[in-house]
């Protein structure tokens, strides 16, 4: 035992013995997330029943259910007023580092104040001091839009507190969170996501149930290259914490890298019911939604397209006021234009409706308006209808300039789209040459970009939609290249496979369009329909 963790001991012994395992409890905005969380050894020089309730609070705030860990440290606060951690709590919950929600001035600033309260209840721990001294590094900096320095503080805090106590496992699992979120996004060695994952895993070796060392290697392992090493632990996680939405969903952020459709199925099911029944106050909660963009994504992966249409229909159904989140905007956007560009519908995505449903705060989120204006810009030059596609990618134009003043990453994939859709008007304006060049310029864009946590994947990626045109400009090895480069950054996606194995029939490779055929209709064995290409690679197969 190292020494933190005999002072810890002994705290525990002086102000109460906090169990491990957290009982069933309501916070104070009604959410109820069972009697499994996972356990944190973590000792807090508290009262007891409030240190109790800020040990379960830690453990929200590692399955990032922010506003139940909220919760639970303000009940700490009050039933404790010198109680430093409650505070700490508070102020943590209003960071989340891997989402595109950043504090507004007004939450920054009390989250600031709940710092400075903490200092001055005193820590009587150095844990605890280091904890404070890690979170304050985030708060130390004038209030701005970009969040981007504050999280650079941010990790550097945690750096220094992990030097000093680099034993300590929530030091270790926040110090990874910190890292991924900082993570340089051009590094394809993946140096920064790696030591995440090397800390989360050696927090397991040393416990097996704690809730952030499961959720950080989930996210520090989900990039192609490194979806394996998260298989073992996605497939725990869920049982760590049964009633916890987000626990729920964090494997399938694996399953959809290694292309198990049904596995990512199966967990996002199990997120939504649960979403459900926790609420966003008044509001359906952005987990909800979360959860059915991914289910709508691996359906349409596996030819389940009456499954994907009944989740959509889950979506539009919704009565009454949605949490004004990202994943929420993302959600509303994404599932009916993958709906109408995966199964090449040019007519729908043409017709949808951005904006939708209208009562939406969609000013706060222009790049997931966005994607109905591209879903609108490919469908409209599909139809030959030239103006709508101008129309709506003069709007991605300035959705982009909206983004770029909050998030460079966001703002890029917005200029992403707005490539595509060009591209692809010029090429079927008979402009093929310049249309192929400006096609080719978003695939490399998109390259250079990963896949955010938000989505399971692009609407379409832009590799993919490269391959479609040199495909139809009978470039079958070019075209293949490019369904296989898709293929390595979104496994088993139903398109490129098609793709790929269509260039490799075209090109006389019948042994290696064979290969693309079989996966495909293997990954398709549940279809729920039977679409064009589904047929064609049976067809080819000799099966019926």
């Amino acid at each position: 035992m190292n020494k933190h963790s005999k002072l810890g001991l002994a705290l525990v012994l002086v102000f109460g013995m906090v169990p491990l395992a957290f009982g069933a409890g309501t916070t104070a905005s009604g959410e109820h997330y069972g009697e499994q969380l996972g356990k944190v050894a973590f000792a807090v020089s508290c009262q007891a029943q409030a240190a109790a309730l800020v040990e379960r609070g830690m453990a929200l705030l590692h399955h990032m259910t922010y506003e139940g860990a909220e919760a639970e440290f303000a009940r700490a606060a009050e039933l404790d007023p010198g109680c430093a951690m409650a505070y700490w709590g508070q102020a943590m919950s209003y960071i989340h580092p891997l989402w595109s929600d950043p504090p507004s001035r007004e939450r920054y600033q009390q989250g600031a104040a709940l710092i400075d309260k903490a200092r001055a209840a005193g820590a009587a721990s150095e844990l605890e001091q280091a904890l404070i001294a890690a979170v304050a590094a985030y708060y130390r900096h004038q209030w701005e839009p970009d969040e981007r320095p504050r999280l650079a503080s941010f990790a550097e805090g945690w750096r220094q507190a992990y030097d000093a106590m680099p034993e300590e496992h929530e030091v270790m699992s926040f110090y990874a969170l910190a890292l991924i979120a900082t993570a340089d996004p051009a590094d394809k060695s993946y140096r920064a996501q790696l030591e995440a994952g090397r800390l989360a895993e050696q927090v397991l070796a040393d416990n097996p149930q704690h809730p952030g060392a499961h959720h950080y290697a989930i996210h520090a392992y989900d990039y192609p290259p490194l979806a394996e090493k998260a298989l073992a632990v996605s497939r725990r996680y869920g049982e760590v914490a049964p009633e916890v939405p987000h626990a729920l969903h964090m494997p399938s952020h694996i399953f959809t890298r290694a292309g198990l459709w049904q596995e990512s199925i199966g967990w996002n099911r199990a997120s939504a019911e649960a979403a459900l029944k926790h609420p966003f106050g008044d509001a359906v909660s952005f987990h909800y939604l979360h959860a059915l963009d991914y289910l709508v994504y691996a359906h349409l992966q596996g030819a389940e397209y009456g499954k994907a249409e009944q989740e959509l229909a889950r979506i539009t159904g919704i009565n009454g006021p949605i949490q004004a989140h990202a994943a929420s905007a993302y959600t509303l956007a994404a599932a009916p234009a993958r709906l109408a560009l995966e199964r090449q519908q040019w007519e729908q995505a043409a017709r949808l409706e951005p904006r939708t449903p209208a009562d939406f705060p969609w000013e706060r989120f222009p790049a997931m308006e966005a994607i109905s204006h591209f879903a609108r810009a490919l469908g409209a030059a599909h139809m030959g209808e030239p103006q709508l596609a101008r129309d709506a990618i003069a709007r991605l134009g300035e959705l982009r300039e909206a983004a770029a003043t909050t998030s460079p990453y966001w703002a890029r994939q917005v200029d992403i789209q707005q490539k595509a859709a060009e591209a692809w008007l010029m090429f079927l304006q008979e402009n093929k040459e310049e249309g192929l060049q400006r096609m080719r310029a978003a695939a490399e864009l998109e390259a250079g970009t990963e896949k955010h946590p938000v989505t399971p994947g692009e609407v379409l990626p832009a590799r993919e939609l490269f391959g479609d045109m040199l495909l139809e400009l009978e470039m079958y090895s070019e075209a293949r290249a490019e369904y296989e480069a898709a293929l390595a950054r979104s496994a088993n996606r139903f398109n490129s496979l098609y793709g790929a194995g269509r260039a490799a029939e075209l090109a006389g490779d019948r042994e290696g369009a064979a290969g693309y055929y079989r996966r495909l209709v293997e990954l398709a064995a549940q279809a729920d329909t039977e679409p064009a290409r589904l047929n064609a690679a049976r067809q080819f197969l000799g099966r019926p």
